[in-house]
């Protein structure tokens, strides 16, 4: 018996450029649906960008209903500040699939880029030259919606072991 198709949504947050992107992961099968980058006004004030983000986020999940969906988890730089802001719109990423009853799944950086380019420091470049392999048909051509099908990606082949870790033990 073959494994149930399962439609992921990956999603690299930000707040000038949210990527999104949508795969099919069907056992070790994956197919390309969509993927976009979302880029709220600059010139809008945070709560308003952020409002931005969430209605494109809706619209999003609205036209490509996923099953799962995948969040980069935010990277602590030196700046606190920028950190803060990007975990808002990080914030903004998760609530919109889990008000819609998606679950959500978070990855490290360095995970998803050991996953989809088998090494954890991999350049932006490198992702888009990846996905373009293994999604031949997304030709994506921003960075930002290539880091959120290398989530999406990512998700695809961590999500069984994922879940195995999120059961609850039965005892003996």
């Amino acid at each position: 018996m073959s494994p149930s198709p399962i439609r992921i949504l990956g999603v690299d947050p930000g707040l000038r450029r949210t990527g999104w992107g949508v795969i099919v992961s069907e056992g070790s099968r994956l197919s390309f649906v969509a993927a976009g980058v979302i880029k709220p006004d600059d010139k809008l004030d945070l709560a308003r960008r952020l409002a931005a983000l969430h209605e494109a986020l809706t619209i999003v999940l609205a036209e490509h209903a996923p099953d799962e969906a995948a969040v980069e988890e935010t990277f602590v730089n030196t700046n606190a500040s920028a950190t803060l802001k990007l975990g808002q719109a990080r914030g903004i990423a998760m609530l919109v699939p889990a008000l819609a009853g998606v679950p959500v799944a978070e990855y490290a950086p360095n995970l998803i880029k050991k996953t989809v380019v088998g090494a954890g420091h991999a350049e932006k470049r490198q992702i888009q030259a990846m996905i373009a392999v293994l999604l031949p048909k997304s030709q994506v051509t921003s960075p930002d919606a290539a880091d959120a099908l290398a989530i999406a990606i990512c998700h695809a082949q961590h999500r069984v072991s994922a879940a195995r870790l999120a059961a609850p033990k039965v005892p003996a």
